[in-house]
């Protein structure tokens, strides 16, 4: 669902639909907190996607709806396992593998639990936040 195209404040879009305890998440990425070599372009837009979540936590102050950005590291999908084929393939998933701390890449299901918590009211003294589910990839 679009929320919005500017900001929350001038109630567009979905926003006059959601009630206190909504939770908005938006999709961020590791590259947008840091560089990538030939991402400029795709990092500067998920760097943007964070300071949208930290404005409209502060435009959404008082209505009890939470703001939050949900960055994944690099996850075995189709589409990322459709980069590459053979040899390259293989060498494409080792390079991130060793690029992240935990040695691994993510399996769908485990950023889908942080998405999970972040619609939750486990999640509801959350608001303007990042949260990685990265092995750590963009934090050491």
């Amino acid at each position: 669902m679009i929320l919005e195209t500017t900001s929350p404040s001038d109630g567009g879009g979905a926003l006059p639909l959601m009630t206190a305890g909504g939770s908005i998440i938006l999709t961020g990425s590791t590259t947008g907190s840091m560089g990538t070599p030939a991402f400029s372009i795709y990092s500067a837009t998920k760097a943007a996607i964070r300071n949208f979540a930290r404005t409209w936590a502060l435009d959404l102050q008082g209505t009890g709806i939470r703001v939050n950005v949900l960055s994944p590291g690099a996850t075995v999908t189709p589409g990322l396992e459709g980069l590459a084929t053979g040899e390259a393939r293989h060498a494409l998933f080792n390079t991130m593998k060793a690029q992240t701390p935990l040695g691994r890449l993510a399996d769908p299901g485990e950023t889908a639990a942080v998405a999970l918590f972040l619609a939750s009211d486990e999640s509801s003294f959350t608001t303007g936040s990042e949260v990685f589910v990265d092995g750590g990839m963009a934090q050491v």
